[in-house]
């Protein structure tokens, strides 16, 4: 079985939104070493090569599988890297990352009304490097979708989607060539979820609280509204959670 990665350069991004829900809050640095990540999400075929079983609901060889519990997604990584390989589930950190692009999405300097340099319309510098001031997240904010401004081009969401998961890559990638990761199915990360996010100083390759209840889920789904489907959104599932519109990518090692 091919899993079909994207190598993602490390780098220094901000992390999360403070113009959004309390849990996406507060925007805090993250400093990430480089690592691969599925081009795509994990199909129903992937599943049922390894599982010999397909446990999602709607049936479709090609689609992301769904209906799998991150416990589910745990053995079917112990079975796939018995055969010699070497797969996990990104962290959150990483996945935010990966879905705004990495390094492609880069601050543009700008000047603002008084005269001052500012940064504009990007997520991976945290600080100005002239005068090493931070900005407000208003004028950092990059693209909400997975590439895109508006989620229509990259995403399969509760506007387009006729309420079904669909093939994967049938929508546009974002920047580093990686498909579906605004809409489709939503995503287990391998952190346990943190209702107190973030914190105010640098974090290096954080892997999320050291121990909790439930799990971190990304990206919305087929079924999400717009507003669920962007690069900051997080939920907390039980890790025993099945769902229709849940499934995973892999990082491999």
């Amino acid at each position: 079985m091919q899993i079909i990665t994207v190598k993602v350069e490390g780098g220094k991004f901000d992390m999360g939104s403070d113009d959004h829900t309390e849990d996406r809050k507060p925007a805090h640095t993250v400093a990430l070493k480089s690592f691969n990540i599925g081009a795509y999400e994990v199909t129903q075929e992937q599943w049922e090569d390894v599982m010999g079983k397909n446990p999602s609901i709607y049936n479709c060889a090609q689609c992301a599988v769904t209906n799998v519990s991150w416990n589910d997604v745990q053995e079917f990584i112990t079975k796939l890297n018995a055969k010699g390989k070497h797969y996990r589930l990104p962290t959150e950190a990483e996945w935010e990352y990966a879905a705004r692009g990495g390094q492609t999405e880069r601050i543009s300097m700008d000047k603002n009304r008084d005269n001052n340099i500012v940064a504009r319309g990007g997520v991976n510098e945290f600080l100005v490097s002239h005068d090493n001031r931070k900005i407000p997240a208003k004028e950092k904010e990059g693209k909400p979708y997975a590439g895109k401004v508006l989620p229509g081009s990259v995403a399969w969401f509760n506007r387009n989607a006729e309420d079904h998961v669909h093939p994967i890559g049938r929508k546009k990638p974002n920047a580093l060539g990686i498909y579906d990761m605004s809409g489709n199915a939503e995503e287990w990360c391998s952190d346990f979820y943190a209702g107190n996010y973030g914190a105010s100083t640098p974090q290096d390759n954080p892997q999320g609280p050291s121990g909790g209840r439930s799990r971190v889920v990304r990206g919305g789904s087929y079924s999400s509204s717009a507003a669920e489907v962007g690069v900051t959104r997080r939920a907390a599932y039980l890790p025993d959670t099945k769902s229709s519109s849940l499934g995973f990518r892999l990082v491999e090692e």
